[in-house]
Formats: structure tokens, sequence, C-alpha cells
């Protein structure tokens, strides 16, 4: 737990905005006061969601990327803290639990050459080290039985989340996961495009839908690897959005589905959404509705156990939109438990 940076007081009223006649968000939330016993102190706190940062842009850089998803964490949080608590929201059961310090493995790439082959390997084996912090500390939340709501970075830490879920349950997990790419690139070493198929090889993940895959950024090679995969399916984005043979909701029940019943995970690539920047932003994609549509009709199943929002990278004169965006996501996602 040494890189876990606890959300206090003095953080939340530097955030809080407060306003006469108003009940903020951030006014009713929980937090721990102690590092110490993280796991007894979840498991007897009623709260149903644990919103844990991770701002990092490791391994976006291990995989060629445009940096910049280390500050999605901090945009969420000014526009999440601020928005109205009412009886739609129900702050009073969610838990901002912190984040998780990367900054020295920030510094480390930063002093690499992206050029020299060398540099890609050695950013490679750091997120092998961060894979480790965010599979311990997903693995106490669900083990308390919470739903972690992870925030930030790229999505390279979808693997933690698996890995963490499938550890706390003790068998392995389902996802459905919001995605212009399929991110089950080779084994090569750790990077934001092969979280999935990492955790698939080791057995932490079982069945894997992908949700609005692009044709002309997904590899001939790669679709041809995916079809010898039964327990991995897709839907392709230009069918849904473009041809439209295929309709949205059709395609989430298919996608449930696909879930069998069984415990399952929710990613969500903020670069399958239209304009959003990110590592590799679109100008063709989901619109926000659709990306909301999506997270609000999976969070209503009983066996979802994680939303993981990623690749968000926002700049200073966006980040407000972003902290926007993300925080409709974990609205929508926690307003159904909560109601």
């Amino acid at each position: 737990m040494d890189k876990l940076v606890l959300f206090n007081n003095t953080t939340l009223n530097a955030l809080l905005n407060k306003r006469p006649g108003e009940s903020k968000f951030g006014e009713h939330i929980k937090i721990l006061t102690s590092i110490s016993h993280i796991y007894d102190q979840l498991i007897n706190l009623d709260v149903t969601h644990v919103i844990i940062g991770l701002p990092e842009d490791v391994g976006v850089y291990a995989n060629y990327g445009t940096q910049g998803t280390s500050k999605a964490w901090e945009a969420t949080l000014k526009v999440l803290l601020n928005i109205q608590n009412n009886e739609f929201t129900r702050a009073n059961k969610v838990l901002v639990l912190g984040h998780l310090d990367f900054s020295e493995e920030m510094q480390m790439v930063s002093e690499l050459d992206k050029n020299e082959p060398k540099s890609i390997k050695k950013a490679r084996k750091i997120v092998g080290k961060i894979d480790k912090h965010v599979t311990y500390i997903v693995e106490q939340i669900v083990s308390a039985g919470k739903i972690p709501i992870v925030i930030g970075g790229g999505h390279n830490n979808a693997y933690g989340c698996i890995k963490g879920t499938s550890l706390a349950l003790k068998k392995p997990i389902n996802v459905i996961n919001f995605d212009a790419q399929p991110d089950f690139y080779p084994e090569e070493g750790r990077h934001n495009g092969n979280g999935f198929s990492y955790a698939y090889a080791e057995g932490f993940l079982k069945n894997y839908f992908v949700f609005g895959v692009h044709k002309n950024y997904t590899s001939d090679k790669l679709f041809k690897s995916l079809k010898k995969f039964k327990l991995v399916k897709y839907t392709l984005f230009e069918d849904l959005e473009v041809g439209k043979e295929l309709k949205f909701k059709q395609e989430l029940q298919r996608a449930l589905k696909h879930m069998n019943g069984t415990p399952f995970g929710v990613e969500v690539d903020c670069d399958a959404i239209e304009n959003i920047p990110s590592s590799a932003m679109t100008p063709s994609g989901f619109s926000v509705n659709k990306a909301r549509s999506f997270v609000n009709f999976f969070s209503k199943q009983d066996t979802v156990h994680y939303l993981h929002i990623c690749e968000a990278a926002p700049t200073k004169e966006n980040e407000e939109q972003i902290g926007k965006l993300i925080t409709y996501l974990i609205t929508d996602f926690i307003k159904v438990h909560n109601s």
C-alpha cells in the first residue's frame, strides 16, 4: 500500500465550491482517515462504490502512444465533487479512496528516449510493476464486497482490474470493453494494448466482448487471431453506427449474454468516444450519450464487479469537459445501485 495516497479533507476543501442553498456531492462522500488495514475499514463501511484514481501514462508511452492520461484523475475530481447531491446521486454511498502515486515511475519514463528500443523495453517493465499495485488495491476493494470505480491512466490498467477482481472472487471473470480496438495484442511486454491478452493467457479473464471495434485500426493479423478464441467476441463500430446493420440495444444484449450470468467488469476506453481528447482521439466514434447508455445498461446487472474508465487525456483548455464526461459515466454507474 506504499503507493496509495488517501483522499483527505484538505484536498476536498481545496476542490469543493460550496454555494448557499445547494448540497454538493463532495460534502457527502465518505473518506478514510487511516491508511492502515484498508480491507478492514472497507468491509465495515456502509458504501457501495469505491473510487480510486490512477494518474499515470506509462502504459501509453510503452505502446508509442500520446501521453496525458495521467491528468484525467484530477480533472474528474474537480467536477465530480461539485455536482449536486440529491436523490439520484446519493454520495453518502460512495467512498473516494484516493489515488496510487506513480510519480516515481512517471519520472523514470520521462528520462527515456522513445526512439531507443531499450527505452520501450524499460517502460514495459515499469508497467509490470504498476500492474502489481493496481491488482492489489482492486483485490482489496472487491474482497470487501465493494465495487471499484477506477479512473485515469492508460488501458494497461485493465489487467490489474481483471486480475485483482479475479483473485478476490477466486475465479476468472468476464469483461465487456467499450473500445475502438480489442487491446489483445501479443505478450511482448506490458503496455496499454495488451492488458486483456495477458489476463486471458494467465487465466484471469474468461469471456471477453469488445464493443465497437473500428475496422481501420485493427490489423488483419489481430482479426484472424481473435477468431481463434471462442471466448472472445466483438461487434464492429461501422456495423452499429455507419451501415446500421446492427442495433445498439441488441448488441448490448448479445454482449450481456456472452457474460453468461457470471461476474464481469466494464471497461470504457475514451478513445471510442467521438472528439474526446485521449491517447488516440477519433473524429468518428460513439457519442457521449451512447457511452452513457452503455454504462447505464451494464450497471443494472447484479454480476457487475467494477468500472474502469481510461485513456482520457485532458489539457488545461478542456479538462472541465473531460471531468464532466467521466463524472457523467460515474454517476450513471452508481445511481442504479444507490436508487
